[in-house]
């Protein structure tokens, strides 16, 4: 199985990184897609991957940074990309739930690394966070193609992600109880274009919603939620949703 998204170089994580990746290993989860958040952390991440072959990265400037990012950032990502360690720019998007940065701060850092993802021909992880509509609307005016990463929006917000022919990847959010409106989410969305992650250190699951930590070992009981929605098992919704990764990321 793949954890499509996680923040491996979170301290958190980073402190104990073997054996994080050795729980994963037993669980089955043997591959990893990290991200990097800003400049800074898109090295580290980077670093952290050229010293595990299970893992490949994401790297971007995440809309909540964006206050601290320079102009000359988008440059620096470019020159980023030659890692072949990387396999998409993000994550990237729009976060009008915190004030961490002013909105049209977020749009044009937005813009600017969706202009190198169409010239690159790269795949886009993307932070939406009560915006989906100006998500989409700036999207329509660039040739990728995304994935909306940790997905929590209504039936409708999935229905529109769709239809503008883009991913969503879902967490352990759809663990939760309270969430039956996400969890019908799942059966909109076609097999084919359908990822689970754990956004670890963050969202850890049922039964382990207390845990101050999530790891990547953790995504099979987001894959088993999955599996009960599609009345599927857990090995389908496995070969399924690695398949996915493999055509999204492309393979390693």
């Amino acid at each position: 199985m793949v954890d499509t998204h996680c923040h491996l170089t979170d301290p958190r994580l980073l402190q104990q990184i073997d054996a994080v990746l050795a729980r994963a290993a037993a669980a089955g989860v043997n591959r990893m897609i990290t991200v990097g958040t800003s400049i800074a952390d898109a090295r580290a991440t980077i670093d952290l991957c050229t010293r595990h072959p299970q893992l490949r990265c994401a790297v971007g400037l995440h809309p909540n940074y964006c206050q601290d990012a320079q102009p000359d950032d988008v440059a620096v990502l470019r020159d980023l990309q030659v890692s072949p360690t990387v396999v998409a720019l993000g994550e990237m998007g729009l976060d009008y739930h915190y004030d961490f940065c002013p909105r049209d701060r977020q749009r044009r850092f937005f813009q600017a690394q969706l202009a190198l993802a169409a010239e690159l021909r790269r795949k886009v992880v993307l932070h939406c966070r009560d915006a989906v509509s100006d998500t989409l609307a700036i999207l329509q005016d660039y040739p990728v193609t995304g994935v909306f990463h940790c997905f929590t929006g209504t039936p409708s917000d999935a229905e529109a992600i769709l239809a503008a022919g883009h991913w969503i990847s879902y967490t352990g959010v759809i663990t939760f109880r309270k969430n039956q409106a996400l969890r019908d989410c799942i059966r909109m969305t076609p097999r084919d274009r359908l990822m689970v992650e754990t956004d670890a250190p963050y969202l850890a699951p049922e039964p382990f919603r207390s845990r101050k930590v999530n790891e990547p070992a953790l995504v099979v009981h987001t894959a088993a939620v999955v599996a009960r929605q599609w009345g599927a098992t857990p090995e389908e919704v496995d070969q399924i949703t690695t398949a996915n990764a493999a055509r999204f990321f492309g393979r390693w």
